[in-house]
């Protein structure tokens, strides 16, 4: 039997494919196998498109589908046939690279696949290489320091319950809201009122419809998936 190859999780930055590091460049110039999520509705993959300058040749790559839904048994279900496809081709000794947007570890779909993976393949061996967080990218695209001092920074989802917002956000200096599509007109109301903070909201970065809204009330109502918000103590604009 073939020694199992190795799973890489590489961030692939947020939207800009000059955004991927160096590290993530090299292994995809030479690993066998690239995992793409993909949306099983239109077989689209972000990651993939961002990286595939990056990918040699003579890889083979394989589109993971996961379903757009909040049911879990569904998803459960999803996640371990990734594994288990996965599994096909690393067992033939093959090494292979899981694309995912942002950050492997944060809010991300390798987060879920490595779980699961460790749960039903313990003998799986996974190397995660870091990636730029589309808050990073945000941040430097409007010059805006994050957090600084004393200050400290709450990382959340829009996908939170929005009636807990409020009480959150009043106890931090600053704050990242990633996936602020989600409950968004709930959460432009309650950031509105934010007096000791800036907001500014940013869409597609390093993507085609790429926009940043200094007034959060220019915001359309129903905006892309691929949202944030960047919430700053006023005396640090």
């Amino acid at each position: 039997m073939s020694k199992l190859g190795k799973i890489y999780g590489i961030g692939v930055g947020p939207g800009d494919s000059d955004l991927l590091t160096v590290r993530a460049v090299k292994i995809l110039e030479k690993v066998d196998v690239v995992f793409a999520a993909s949306s099983t509705k239109n077989d689209y993959s972000n990651s993939l498109a961002i990286a595939s300058e990056y990918i040699n040749e003579t890889c083979e790559v394989v589109k993971l589908g996961y379903p757009m839904t909040r049911d879990k048994d569904i998803l459960q279900q999803a996640w371990e046939d990734n594994c288990h496809t996965a599994v096909k081709y690393i067992s033939q000794g093959k090494n292979a690279a899981f694309l995912t947007l942002g950050d492997p570890l944060i809010y991300s779909t390798f987060g879920y696949m490595m779980q699961t993976m460790n749960r039903i393949h313990p003998e799986v061996e996974f190397e995660v290489v870091p990636g730029i967080t589309s808050y990073q990218a945000a941040a430097a695209k409007s010059k805006q320091v994050l957090v600084e001092s004393g200050q400290n920074l709450l990382l959340t989802s829009g996908v939170a319950d929005p009636e807990k917002f409020s009480q959150t956000l009043e106890a931090v200096d600053n704050a990242v809201i990633l996936k602020a599509y989600r409950n968004f007109p709930e959460l432009r109301e309650i950031v509105g009122g934010m007096k000791k903070m800036n907001v500014k909201f940013y869409t597609r970065l390093g993507m085609d419809g790429e926009a940043i809204y200094l007034d959060i009330n220019e915001v359309p109502e129903k905006t892309h998936y691929l949202s944030l918000m960047l919430l700053t103590a006023a005396c640090g604009d």
